[in-house]
């Protein structure tokens, strides 16, 4: 704290000239401290600026790369889902065609050329399907063949632990009240679509005018049913991955929201207030000015006393 001291009639010792270069330095070093926050929009430039705000500051930074680095694996899980999604919608229509391909074939009007030529239109949906299960693939990986399964980290808590949400199409899942979500028609288990114990969709290519095999009066109906059932399975499996979406969207928007309140909670901390910085640079700079012409006058002191030895 500078002092205004008297006996300033010494000529050996300027303390006047001394106290207002120490205030010149003072209002220098405010005035770069001032014009660095201006021009970096930053209070907290270094670590020196404010030790607690720093750690602060750094440690919200830190949680809001995790919050930004499970937004990604959001994303991830979404486009997986709504992949698995279009998958499954496209099958469901294709079994439905099929159903009702089936379901003209019952037509007492339907001779056995028309039922071949039928069965023969089914089989083609046949092998979409298998094409839809092939195509329908994410980050290289098969979705809906019956061996897909990940665990996304979906956020942390408090001491890092991660927080994970799975997406489960193997056919061992029981979240899907369906014994088998197995549409892929090459697997080993062809007798078992959709979840249905003896759908065997290859059997529609085996419909001929010899054998009418599933299109056979006597089997028709019962193929009828296992196809209604399997397009309920289908869907009961759609629904499962819609459960999963619906999950992820609320996680989306909860790490938005929080991705949000952190980035202005560190610029509360962290960036500069302009309106006060530039009201702090004016009074830094009127010091400034002050000083340099307070030690202007000081240093005219002892030339003023030095008059009294002339002679």
């Amino acid at each position: 704290m500078p002092f205004g001291i008297g006996g300033n009639s010494r000529i050996r010792t300027n303390i006047s000239a001394q106290n207002a270069y120490n205030a010149l330095e003072s209002s220098n070093r405010d005035i770069s401290t001032r014009q660095l926050r201006l021009s970096t929009g930053k209070r907290i430039n270094n670590a020196s600026d404010d030790v607690a705000g720093y750690i602060t500051s750094r440690a919200l930074q830190a949680r809001n790369g995790s919050l930004k680095a499970a937004l990604k694996a959001v994303g991830d899980a979404q486009n997986s889902s709504y992949i698995i999604m279009d998958g499954l919608e496209n099958i469901a229509g294709l079994v439905e065609e099929i159903k009702n391909h089936t379901a003209t074939a019952t037509s007492g009007a339907q001779g056995t050329a028309e039922k071949v030529a039928l069965a023969k239109a089914a089989a083609r949906m046949v092998t979409q399907i298998q094409t839809v299960v092939d195509s329908t693939v994410f980050g290289g990986r098969q979705l809906i063949d019956g061996s897909f399964s990940a665990d996304f980290v979906i956020a942390t808590n408090a001491t890092n632990d991660l927080i994970t949400l799975a997406l489960d199409m193997t056919t061992a899942n029981s979240d899907f009240n369906v014994e088998s979500n197995d549409f892929n028609l090459n697997s080993t288990s062809v007798a078992n679509f959709g979840g249905i114990t003896g759908l065997d969709m290859q059997q529609f290519n085996q419909v001929n005018s010899e054998d009418l095999g599933i299109f056979d009066a006597s089997v028709i109906g019962q193929t009828l049913t296992s196809l209604a059932e399997a397009i309920e399975n289908i869907n009961k499996v759609a629904s499962y991955v819609g459960g999963v979406v619906n999950r992820l969207v609320s996680q989306e928007d909860a790490l938005n929201n929080q991705i949000v309140n952190y980035n202005a909670a560190i610029s509360r901390i962290e960036d500069s207030d302009v309106a006060l910085e530039q009201l702090n640079l004016v009074k830094s700079q009127f010091l400034q000015n002050a000083s340099i012409t307070s030690l202007a006058q000081a240093n005219q002191n002892p030339q003023s006393f030095l008059q009294l030895i002339q002679g």
